[in-house]
């Protein structure tokens, strides 16, 4: 640790913050993780540069944190390391996919319509575009204590039924599936606002790509409701856009963040990126 001497630089002014001074690519001693979860518990978004990383390599790092899994889509999954998956426009064939381009980019943390929530995700950046193509991140504990007393009060108790690809977000859209498809996936239930496990910071859990409503509230209203408060969260104020340079690590909290790919890349240009999603132990 006393080698590597880590040091953090904000890059945003509501998120991003990047680490420097630290090599992914060599086995990481208990310190340095220390300084990590600690640097992780109070920055949701950290950046690591010029990383170097097989899907060997970022699935060695990632299992430090916890248990990653499989993308719930066989067809991303990497031909190796099935808990690794692309992120990527290239087809099998080497050719441009357009749409790829569109996929991910309504606002959205990953898996809450499973039982277990994830803790964190990794996506390593071998392939970018010459321009934009970033993804953007929303801090979902400022966006709570901002929130106005009366609207904290009104979802305080709540709590929010979840399922894949279903919220007014109409994400299944991006993915060719119906909306019935969608909502033939089992309900799941999550606290409207949650408390971070490690920070003790109270969290707006809502998810306009998962979240159907809440428990007990009308329908239509329940929806309403979820994107009125996920078009709150993803004000500029709370936001941060993450312009990717080939090397990027990004590690993100799923709990006090919200993400999306911003979907401005060229859309006949390159972008292959591994991810991981990484469970508690």
């Amino acid at each position: 640790m006393s080698q590597l001497r880590p040091q953090l630089r904000p890059l945003g002014a509501a998120l991003g913050t990047e680490v420097l001074g630290m090599d992914l690519a060599t086995p990481i001693d208990a310190a340095a993780l220390g300084w990590i979860e600690t640097a992780f518990a109070e920055h949701p978004v950290l950046v690591f540069r010029d990383q170097r990383l097989g899907a060997a390599d970022m699935l060695r790092f990632a299992r430090q944190f916890g248990a990653p899994q499989p993308h719930i889509l066989e067809r991303y999954r990497h031909p190796d390391f099935a808990e690794v998956s692309y992120i990527s426009n290239v087809g099998a064939d080497g050719r441009i996919d357009p749409a790829g381009n569109d996929r991910a980019t309504s606002w959205h943390a990953d898996e809450t319509y499973n039982e277990t929530l994830p803790r964190l995700a990794m996506l390593h950046a071998i392939e970018v575009p010459s321009a934009r193509g970033g993804t953007i991140f929303a801090d979902m504990r400022a966006a709570h204590d901002a929130l106005p007393e009366a609207s904290r009060q009104r979802i305080a108790g709540l709590t929010g039924t979840h399922r894949w690809l279903a919220g007014p977000a109409r994400a299944w859209t991006l993915y060719r599936k119906t909306e019935a498809e969608a909502k033939a996936h089992p309900e799941r239930r999550h606290p409207a606002v949650l408390t971070h496990p490690v920070s003790g910071r109270p969290i707006l859990f809502v998810n306009p790509s998962h979240s159907t409503g809440f428990v007990g509230m009308d329908p239509e209203a329940g929806e309403a409701l979820v994107a009125e408060l996920s078009d709150f969260a993803v004000q500029d104020r709370f936001t941060y856009y993450h312009q990717w340079r080939a090397g990027d690590l990004l590690m993100w909290d799923e709990l006090a963040t919200m993400h999306r790919g911003a979907g401005d890349a060229p859309p006949q240009e390159r972008r292959v990126m591994l991810r991981t999603i990484v469970h508690p132990n």
